[in-house]
């Protein structure tokens, strides 16, 4: 019998990408003593030619991390920050169309929100409060987020939103549901509903040859449409809310064929007050924090094809 070890089988690298992630840049623009203010956290991925330095650690072929990390800050200045959108397109157009090596590479940018603040007496009445008296938003806690793609040729813009948590006070219910053996969750008439949510959305905008969407416009009346979607819909399942959601986005937003949501169910039970001869008449709740139900979908505009991943947790 041969002793002969047999040849050993080609080891192929796969997709690969590097960049430069979470650089933090503040960009101030001052229109005399007006300021205006852009926070980013925008993450660098580029791909194309980069075999040889996984194989042999040649660099030829690689643009610094921290080069990307400079062109960051460079950008901001020269172009400015009209959007995450715009600015994330300045960038993956450059490192495309500068480096010939570099392929393909995509841009992932959160921004933070900064509200200016007013002075005293200044009217603040949100519209529609008199209309919606049970639904409420945590001011200053939503991230916004775009991820964009350019491979030379075409554009894939994907926008959302993430940490934006919403709560309906009473218009839910939740009944009807299977019971098995380990089923004690009570049927519930008249519950909170609330959630965390992130979405996803993409836009039909891949051309640049095509009218370019108005970014910031877009964002505003997509978030618009998902949270007058949580406040008017009457619940029967966080499933049903999530689809209203989705479907009032692509509704009223032309420039969008697809969103992808993820919402949690931020669970609020009822505290059992009876030991203490009190009732409670819907009035106070325990507020879990974990395990939560997590309830995620994609929904599409007919005859769209589903591109978002299913897992947009890193998006």
């Amino acid at each position: 019998m041969s002793s002969a070890t047999p040849p050993a089988r080609p080891v192929l690298l796969g997709q690969n990408q590097y960049g430069k992630a979470e650089n933090r840049v503040v960009r101030i623009t001052r229109d005399g003593r007006t300021h205006h203010i852009k926070d980013l956290n925008v993450s660098v991925a580029l791909s194309g030619d980069m075999d040889e330095v996984h194989y042999s650690g040649s660099n030829a072929n690689v643009l610094p991390t921290d080069t990307t990390k400079n062109t960051v800050y460079a950008f901001a200045k020269e172009y400015g920050i009209e959007s995450a959108e715009q600015f994330g397109m300045h960038l993956a157009r450059h490192f495309v169309t500068s480096q010939e090596p570099i392929h393909r590479a995509r841009i992932r940018i959160e921004e933070y929100a900064w509200e200016r603040i007013e002075p005293a007496g200044a009217d603040s009445r949100i519209s529609g409060a008199d209309e919606i008296k049970h639904s409420f938003v945590r001011k200053g806690q939503e991230v916004r987020t775009a991820q964009i793609t350019y491979d030379g040729e075409s554009w894939e813009v994907l926008t959302g939103l993430k940490d934006l948590t919403v709560l309906n006070s009473t218009n839910s219910e939740f009944r009807g549901y299977v019971k098995d053996t380990y089923t004690t969750l009570l049927e519930a008439y008249d519950r909170i509903l609330a959630t965390e949510v992130r979405a996803c959305w993409r836009h039909t905008w891949t051309d640049e040859t095509e009218r370019m969407p108005n970014w910031e416009k877009s964002y505003d009346r997509s978030r618009k449409a998902l949270l007058e979607a949580f406040a008017e819909t009457y619940s029967l399942s966080l499933q049903q809310t999530l689809y209203h959601m989705g479907a009032r986005v692509i509704d009223g937003c032309p420039e969008v064929d697809e969103i992808r949501l993820s919402l949690p169910n931020k669970h609020h039970f009822l505290v059992d007050l009876e030991p203490f001869g009190l009732k409670n008449d819907n009035e106070v709740y325990f507020a879990a924090d974990r395990p939560y139900g997590l309830i995620e979908a994609t929904v599409l505009r007919e005859g769209a094809e589903q591109r978002i991943p299913v897992d947009v947790t890193n998006l």
